[in-house]
């Protein structure tokens, strides 16, 4: 019997799972090796399923990965978040004083391995080979269909991360080759932008054309055809974003129009929809819990993960997720939060639904920032005086931990024990129960197991024990992530609406959305929007960045739009032709948008501090006795926070801390826009032309000619 040499799988980790069974112990079970396999395997259901659950385990967004060509952003603090408004700290895209160039500093996504089972182009080879070896198995129709269906959408979805940041790639649809002699053969060019988009989104229509509406039972996660056509809405919206589309051409906004709208009446069939869109709870409760609940009617793309105790750590097979973990504060032993900019803070709406200084109703007041804000803006940071509970006893660890999980309460204001230091941007002060040197003056709170809400009822998805190795912390975490949500399908279907001059529908899609997070009647949305297309626009990107926050989307949305300079300087990039300028919106996105491009803006993070320093008042924490104490752990969150108002005002200052190194400003160069290929990739493919404004490393460092804007 012939056997497939092991290099086409890879490092195949497939197992008698079903990879997406449910969140429970039970749903993993022992972890078999199937790396030397016949092509007979597809010729039996169970084989040829298992080689689809590999693809899964292969090529699911991983929450605790960093930035590859495998897994996108996913709200951490990297170095795509790092270059928008979420987190400061320069990344190499936006220090004014780095150069990225196609031989340094530039991620290799794009990488051609020489090991066949490596790099993007080893799992397009893996899709290939299961398409191939499932089309011509001797399967019933019916359970090819099904697993076809599933293979179609991983490799149009490993497509599409590699078009979004390259443009036009070779198009692979089969196996190729591995002979040395027909290397020539294996040197595929890069197809147009338009191309490659077209493949992603004929792959995508293939899959919707063979999957179900929605899986029962323990198929839960699995990929439907709501997803499929969700993946080729985003696809085609892009493709219809300035970043592509410079002339703003309405026929690429009509085809994102329809893709999305396919998308949200196959997903509706399948019976997705906005979570707790008719019970939001207090302070969106109900949109929080939907953001880590396992089985979420908002879950279009979905990465499980589960809680299987397991101290050996080379068991990659128990996938856990670790961010509960990575978010919490120390004091609670966790591994010390994130801490987001003061733009994102003071940039969510006011409880009207304005923005900040907008409203007629609230006042924006600076120290206390938390008052009648946006339901969301409560879910998303977490701040002094707040509770943050969770499931476990951290106590027993010593008196850096001061709170049963029931009981935990954020105290991260800081202290000083000078003026001078207070007054310094660059110095940090000692913060409050314990968190000592590693206080967070905010923390974001988005995306973790809350347990401060009553309704509806958390539930524990992490495990936190007193025991093994991963002693008092939440390492062990089974929160979902999801990739596309639901709610973002219907802002992609608000934007392609409002590309194409149907204004109310856009507006109305917003206004749903924030429905259900406790809006009433207008949601703070002028009905004038309707008929200013680029207000409109404004509106919904506006919208995306609170909805979708710290949720890896926002650098997406920031390149589609050219919004750190409005695409203004295009023409600074060596060898551009005249049709890389701005001829739509404006030949400005960011007038067009009425937004303020990043461009030569700072970035700092901001803290609480004590009014008094330590040495006015005995003991370390000076203001700890002042505190307020008569909130109950079981009122809601808009008591807590009313409570909190006087203590701020009697006790708390607003520090500016450094967050962009001092004397820099952002500065995203033009030619990032459409990222270039690394000398590595070209070395490997020299049928590969290097993109306009990168050096082509192939014929001795001249100007790349490849446009990714030509159709």
């Amino acid at each position: 019997m012939k056997k497939i040499n092991t290099k086409i799988f890879g490092v195949v980790c497939l197992s008698w799972i079903i990879l997406l069974a449910g969140c429970s112990d039970d749903f993993l079970k022992e972890k078999t090796n199937y790396s030397n396999l016949s092509p007979e395997i597809y010729n039996d259901y169970t084989g040829a399923k298992l080689r689809v659950d590999d693809i899964y385990l292969r090529l699911l967004p991983n929450v605790n990965d960093g930035l590859s060509y495998r897994s996108p952003s996913s709200g951490k603090s990297d170095i795509q978040s790092q270059s928008t408004e979420e987190f400061s700290g320069l990344s190499n895209y936006v220090d004014p004083d780095v150069i990225i160039t196609s031989s340094s500093n530039l991620n290799d996504w794009f990488h051609v391995n020489k090991a066949t089972n490596a790099g993007p182009w080893g799992e397009i080879r893996n899709c290939n080979d299961v398409i191939e070896g499932i089309s011509g198995s001797t399967l019933p129709d019916e359970q090819k269909n099904e697993l076809l269906g599933q293979v179609y959408f991983f490799r149009a979805w490993q497509y599409y991360l590699l078009v979004k940041t390259y443009g036009g790639v070779p198009i692979i649809d089969k196996v190729q080759a591995a002979d040395v002699s027909e290397a020539k053969n294996l040197a595929v060019p890069r197809s147009t932008t338009k191309e490659s988009i077209d493949f992603i989104c004929n792959d995508l229509e293939t899959a919707a054309n063979l999957l179900p509406s929605r899986w029962g039972g323990n198929d839960f996660g699995r990929i439907t055809k709501g997803a499929a056509l969700a993946l080729a809405g985003r696809a085609r919206l892009l493709y219809a974003s300035p970043l592509f589309n410079r002339a703003d051409d309405v026929d690429r906004w009509q085809l994102a129009y329809k893709a999305n709208k396919d998308a949200i009446e196959a997903l509706n069939a399948g019976n997705f929809n906005l979570a707790y869109k008719d019970s939001p709870g207090l302070n969106a409760s109900g949109w929080a819990k939907m953001l880590y609940e396992f089985n979420s009617d908002e879950a279009v793309f979905v990465t499980l993960y589960n809680k299987v105790h397991d101290d050996n750590a080379a068991h990659e097979i128990y996938r856990n997720n670790r961010r509960e973990q990575s978010i919490r504060p120390s004091n609670a032993n966790g591994g010390g939060g994130l801490t987001p900019t003061a733009m994102m803070v003071d940039l969510f709406p006011m409880a009207d639904g304005k923005k900040p200084g907008e409203s007629e109703i609230y006042a924006y007041d600076n120290l206390k920032f938390f008052m009648n804000r946006d339901p969301r803006f409560y879910r998303t940071f977490a701040f002094p005086g707040m509770y943050w509970r969770f499931d476990g006893d951290p106590t027993s660890l010593g008196s850096n931990f001061p709170y049963k999980g029931e009981q935990y309460q954020l105290w991260n204001y800081s202290w000083y024990d000078q003026d001078d230091k207070k007054n310094d941007i660059s110095q940090s002060g000692y913060g409050a129960d314990g968190l000592g040197l590693s206080y967070k003056g905010i923390y974001i709170r988005k995306r973790t197991n809350d347990f401060d809400m009553d309704t509806p009822k958390p539930v524990t998805l992490y495990r936190w024990s007193l025991e093994g190795n991963r002693q008092g912390s939440f390492g062990e975490g089974a929160m979902p992530y999801m990739e596309i949500r639901y709610a973002e399908v219907l802002l992609n279907l608000a934007e392609a609406a409002c590309g194409i001059g149907q204004g109310t529908e856009a507006l109305d899609i917003l206004r749903e959305i924030r429905r259900r997070v406790g809006y009433t009647g207008d949601c703070g949305l002028d009905g004038s929007l309707a008929s200013d297309r680029g207000k409109l626009f404004g509106a919904i990107l506006y919208e995306r960045q609170i909805e979708l926050a710290y949720e890896g989307k926002r650098f997406d949305d920031m390149r589609r739009w050219l919004l750190w300079d409005g695409g203004v300087n295009m023409s600074q990039i060596p060898g551009a032709p005249s049709t890389w300028t701005l001829s739509g919106y404006g030949a400005n996105t960011c007038s067009y948008l009425g937004l303020q491009p990043l461009n030569g803006k700072r970035r700092d993070t901001f803290e609480l501090t004590s009014k008094l320093n330590k040495s006015e008042s005995q003991g370390n924490d000076p203001i700890a006795a002042y505190r307020p104490t008569a909130i109950d752990l079981k009122l809601d969150l808009s008591t807590q926070i009313a409570g909190l108002a006087a203590f701020y005002d009697a006790y708390l200052l607003r520090k500016v801390r450094r967050g962009d190194q001092l004397n820099k400003q952002v500065n995203y160069k033009p030619e990032y826009y459409i990222i270039g290929l690394t000398e590595g990739a070209q070395i490997a493919n020299k049928a590969l032309e290097q993109t306009i404004g990168w050096t082509d490393m192939r014929e001795g460092s001249t100007a790349g000619v490849f446009d990714p804007l030509a159709e």
